[in-house]
């Protein structure tokens, strides 16, 4: 009797449960345990207990969400590396140095040049790492700083400088000389502001040559010394019309300029000073 009371008791237990297991295990545990005994019955559901850790389950991976993310959250790979040292880890075996005064050593294996950096107590900065071979550069801790403070100056230069914009003005050969001077200073303005200036000019009487529109064109830059320059040279680009683009100087362009007309000025009054003594000669 007693074991009548545990079996019923057991099946009126395991009903909702028995449903849910024989649904996924295909194991008909009901029909199993009325035809057994208790003790085969606790067997069967130990073993569809162990069944159950086999059961099919979707493994986990995030390739999938990673492909659904938006692009905006992706990593940046194209960060401009910062100016400076790589201390002694070098990728490299091969190496095409320059000295710290701006000399090439040839190429060098990674083992010397850190023996050349400990003797002489240099840097290694990168310089052009996608060559074949790789362009390391030795320099002293004060130049490395001289540089990184150049690059800022520059970076701030040209963020603040914004983008260039060309202006154009067009006008003939035959313009007056008032007009001439208005047009003049209109240049000087935009060449002022750093832009770009195509002048276009034209000529209705086209077998007098283009020697009158490039004179002009000089005639313009001459009135901005130290200032304007060709970033495209004169020429003509049909009958009858010539064009050119200034833009603005560079301090480097502009000292040379400088010492250019330094030099023709002393190569004049030595002339000067020649044709003076060779006549006083000559009156003696």
């Amino acid at each position: 009797m007693a074991a009548l009371c545990l079996r019923k008791l057991i099946q009126q237990a395991t009903r909702n449960e028995t449903s849910c297991i024989s649904k996924y295990l295909d194991i008909p545990l009901v029909q199993t345990m009325q035809k057994t005994t208790f003790s085969q019955a606790l067997m069967v559901m130990a073993g569809a207990k162990r069944r159950l850790m086999f059961l099919p389950t979707k493994s986990f991976c995030t390739t999938e969400e990673a492909e659904k993310k938006p692009e905006g959250k992706k990593r940046k790979t194209n960060a401009q590396k910062t100016f400076g040292s790589i201390g002694r880890k070098i990728p490299q075996p091969i190496l095409h140095v320059i000295s710290e005064n701006g000399n090439s050593l040839g190429n060098m294996h990674r083992g010397a040049v850190i023996q050349l950096m400990n003797e002489r107590d240099l840097k290694l900065v990168p310089l052009r790492e996608n060559e074949e071979p790789p362009v390391y550069r030795l320099m002293t801790g004060k130049q490395i700083h001289e540089e990184q403070l150049k690059r800022r100056e520059k970076q701030k230069a040209s963020s603040k400088a914004g983008p260039v914009q060309l202006k154009e003005l067009t006008f003939s050969v035959a313009i007056a000389k008032h007009d001439l001077e208005t047009k003049i200073r209109q240049i000087q303005q935009w060449i002022d502001k750093k832009h770009h200036v195509r002048i276009s000019v034209q000529q209705r009487n086209v077998a007098d040559g283009p020697e009158k529109m490039l004179a002009l064109f000089d005639q313009i830059v001459k009135t901005m010394p130290e200032k304007a320059t060709y970033l495209s040279q004169p020429r003509v680009i049909k009958e009858g019309k010539s064009t050119c683009v200034l833009r603005h100087m560079s301090d480097k362009e502009a000292n040379e300029y400088r010492k250019m007309e330094k030099e023709k000025q002393t190569d004049l009054l030595n002339k000067e000073s020649g044709n003076e003594t060779t006549e006083s000669s000559e009156l003696q």
